[in-house]
């Protein structure tokens, strides 16, 4: 399905970012997992691309910093010639009830989820453009549509991606250039494993399917997305989260 294809996936070394990264692969395209601190988890995910018989290799960047960004893209354009997916997928959390909220911790959180999301779109934007093609997948929230308490910088950052989506798509659609957006619920990763079970039983009575997603649940909907059977849908949030936000 992505046969020849090149995508870049912030953020996969594990959880989420790395089921699409191996999702990709899978599908035939060669992918760059981007990482900041986490190389070996990095290069475990690229090791087990490869052993599945895929194509990767790992890029080490801290997408909340505009200048690395681009180096990164403009490396990456030498090497491949081009750029066909690109999905911002890293975040971080901060959690804090508002009152007792540092500027510091505000900040953090919107830099790498909503700021490392406009620096890699902005300096892949002139490649896209010249290729007149382009897939943007920006990984939102359950939390950006209906807020969460204790996580007011999480949330705002989640939100702000997807305005950042719609704006993008509206901006690049008449060069054939689609971004839209993926926002998950409740996901078991190495974050919610952690949670008391009592409180994950309480969250799984919230959600409508009455089960947690899986990372593989947000995987299936960016290969589609990042596929040609997504051909003319741009400017969209898909909310993946059993219901939770209906």
């Amino acid at each position: 399905m992505l046969k020849g294809k090149i995508a870049l996936v912030t953020g996969a070394s594990r959880g989420i970012g790395a089921e699409i990264a191996k999702a990709l692969a899978a599908e035939g395209a060669q992918v760059i997992i981007n990482y900041n601190g986490s190389r070996d988890k990095a290069q475990a995910v690229s090791d087990e691309i490869k052993e599945a018989g895929g194509e990767a290799e790992i890029y080490q960047c801290c997408i909340s910093d505009y200048t690395a960004c681009g180096e990164m893209i403009k490396e990456l354009i030498e090497k491949y010639g081009r750029i066909d997916i690109l999905v911002n997928n890293a975040g971080i959390t901060r959690d804090g009830l508002l009152m007792k909220m540092s500027e510091e911790d505000f900040d953090v959180v919107i830099d790498t989820n909503l700021k490392g999301a406009f620096n890699t779109i902005r300096h892949m934007s002139r490649w896209f453009l010249k290729q007149k093609s382009g897939k943007i997948i920006n990984i939102s929230s359950v939390s950006g549509i209906l807020g969460n308490a204790g996580q007011a910088n999480y949330s705002a950052s989640k939100a702000g991606i997807i305005g950042l989506t719609k704006s993008v798509a509206r901006e690049l659609a008449s060069r054939g250039i689609h971004a839209n957006a993926i926002a998950p619920g409740f996901i078991a990763t190495d974050m919610t494993d952690a949670m008391p079970q009592a409180a994950k039983d309480k969250l799984t009575e919230e959600i409508p399917l009455k089960r947690i997603g899986t990372p593989k649940n947000i995987a299936d909907m960016a290969v589609f997305l990042a596929s040609e059977k997504s051909d003319y849908i741009t400017g969209q949030v898909f909310a993946v989260d059993g219901g939770m936000s209906i």
